[in-house]
């Protein structure tokens, strides 16, 4: 049907690569050579004995452009494995972020008592700021930064999105 546009959707995709240098920067440059953006990044090394890092990139696109990132993916040498957690059934993602917070009084009150709603830490304090420590879904992460915007946000550091599939499956 002409003049229908194609949704974008966020996608979770998650690549198991070998451990090897260059490997990430070639899955970057796949991304940044295509025009792809990555809302996300986490790379960590899953298991040292097989030298078998996992890559999770958060990326928004059509569903053509969601299977040209997978399909370009699984081509790379050193890919052993792409799934798309968004359609491959029910999944897991968290993130964590250290927010910093400064002010005095009745904001600083404010800010504290919205902390334990969202089951945010304080992990450092002083006299003139808090750090927080909060895990959840990136949603949840933002709804807690634009909330401490109004009462001092100074600053926000934040891990990317992990994830993992729902159930006994493996990657």
């Amino acid at each position: 049907m002409f003049g229908t546009k194609e949704p974008i959707a966020r996608h979770t995709i998650t690549v198991l690569v070998n451990n090897e240098a260059g490997v990430l920067a070639r899955v970057i440059g796949l991304f940044s050579g295509r025009g792809y953006n990555i809302e996300s990044l986490t790379v960590a090394e899953i298991d040292a004995s097989s030298h078998t890092s996992r890559i999770t990139v958060v990326t928004s696109g059509t569903a053509h452009v969601i299977d040209q990132i997978k399909a370009q993916l699984a081509r790379l040498v050193p890919v052993q494995k792409v799934r798309d957690l968004t359609v491959d059934g029910p999944a897991v993602e968290r993130e964590l972020a250290l927010v910093k917070v400064r002010g005095g009084g009745d904001k600083r009150v404010e800010a504290l008592r919205l902390s334990e709603a969202f089951r945010a830490h304080v992990i450092d304090t002083t006299h003139e700021s808090f750090v927080f420590e909060l895990t959840g879904s990136p949603e949840k992460l933002d709804a807690f930064v634009e909330l401490m915007r109004g009462l001092g946000l100074v600053e926000v550091a934040r891990t990317g999105v992990a994830a993992i599939t729902r159930g006994p499956a493996a990657l």
